[in-house]
This record gives C-alpha cells, structure tokens and sequence, in this order.
C-alpha cells in the first residue's frame, strides 16, 4: 500500500507471525514516534490510518438497544431489512423527502428508529461519545460538588520553542530566556508539516500544567503532597479534545 515507507516488504500491519501479536493502533502510533518521520510527513498515511481505526471501532463499538417488549417484533424486522433498502431510505431522508413516498419496506426500515436506540459511546469523535463525556460530568457534579475553577488551555505551537524542539530544531537552545527561532512563515510551516508534534506539545502543555502548577502527581493519580499554586486537588475532569478542563480543589 505504501512502498515508499514499506521498501523491503515487511513491517506491515497485524502480520500472523508476528510475536507477540501488536495492535493495529498501537503500531500505527509507534510509526509515529519512529526517528524517521517519514510516517509523520507522509501526505496521507495519517488520514487513512484514522480512518481505519474508526471504521472498526464503528463496526466494534456499536450496540443497539431495545426494550424486551418490542424485542420479538423488532428481531424480525431487522433480520428482514437489507443493506439496499437502508441505503435507499438514507438517501429519501438526505434529499428531505416524505414519508408518504416510501415503500413498505422502506417504511418498516424507518419504523425501527422508533424502537431501536444505537450506543456508540466509545467510537472517537461520535455524538454519542460527547453525550457520555456530559454524563460524566454530571456524575462529577453529583459526587463532588460544583467545580471551582474551568479551563481552557489554548497554547500556541507556532511561537513556542519547545515545539520547534519537537520538530527537530537542535539550534534552539532552550537555557536562554528568549531563545532565537525562525521567522514566523517557517515555524506556520512547520506546524502544519508535522501535526504529530504539534499534539505531543499540546499533550506535554497540559501535563506539565498540572504538575508543576497545579501540583498534580499523574504516577500515584492524585494531588502531590506540596499541593500547587492553589493548594490541593481533589479531582479535575479534562476534555483533551477540545481543550475543556473543570477542576476541584479540596
């Protein structure tokens, strides 16, 4: 699929005789992190690498759920609907059509969303995923109170020398107060060249806030014995996606 970053043939993915057996996120990750980035530059094995760990996670993840009184009746119905029909009332729906104008087939198809509800809680990026991470705040709320202080942490890897240290600039010398970087055209370059670095510095950000700020110990998950800059945590809940974090000082 990739002769330029595969040459020789091997290395490729989830490979029988490979032992002990690795996942195909965990190797397409470690790719990554490999010293040569030609993975990281590649023009596309990023986007088609996520793409497949979504597809199966869409295909592994998904559950329906129904309530044992319809379940006989909804059981036939779905066995008996095919792929062509649900493709047919998915374009009816895309093109804002009624429900009049579809066919039994089609409607018994459609009848189903009355019965049947999907969880899909763990697939990246889903709706349903956003709908878990409120409930979990919610449970915060129950359990802790409400939170005493929201962030959001918003850092800028295009004018910060820990990113271009990241990239692979061994001429910044991060000692100084003001290190020399380059201009501001190549280091907008460089962000979007290597997107990896980027999400390692924004990941690195966050930790290092926590810990060296806030006083957080991530090996014994729980607040360092000095505390921070405003005493202890009891808990903080972040969503890394969108750069949320509620936390709960004790």
């Amino acid at each position: 699929m990739y002769p330029t970053l595969f040459p020789y043939g091997i290395g490729g993915f989830e490979h029988p005789d490979r032992y002990p057996s690795l996942s195909f996120q965990a190797q397409a990750s470690y790719y990554l992190d490999l010293d040569d980035r030609s993975f990281r530059y590649h023009h596309s094995y990023l986007f088609v690498a996520l793409n497949i760990m979504q597809r199966r996670a869409a295909h592994l993840q998904t559950h329906f759920t129904i309530r044992k009184s319809y379940f006989d009746k909804v059981a036939r119905k779905l066995v008996a609907v095919s792929a062509d029909t649900l493709e047919s009332v998915a374009n009816h729906l895309e093109h804002e059509g009624k429900y009049s104008d579809l066919s039994t087939d089609q409607q018994d198809a459609l009848d189903l969303l009355k019965y049947v509800n999907t969880i899909a809680a763990r697939i990246p990026g889903s709706q349903a995923s956003k709908i878990l991470c409120r409930n979990e705040v919610r449970s915060y709320y129950g359990y802790f109170g409400l939170p005493h202080l929201y962030m959001t942490i918003n850092p800028n890897p295009a004018h910060n020398p820990i990113f271009q240290v990241m990239f692979g600039d061994v001429t910044v010398d991060l000692t100084k107060q003001f290190p020399d970087l380059v201009p501001g055209p190549e280091r907008a370059r460089r962000l979007a060249l290597d997107p990896v670095a980027a999400s390692d510095f924004f990941e690195f950000c966050v930790q290092m806030l926590f810990e060296h700020l806030l006083g957080w110990d991530y090996m014994h998950c729980k607040s360092a014995a000095a505390g921070g800059i405003l005493g202890h945590l009891e808990a903080f809940y972040d969503f890394v996606k969108i750069s949320f974090i509620i936390t709960y000082l004790m």
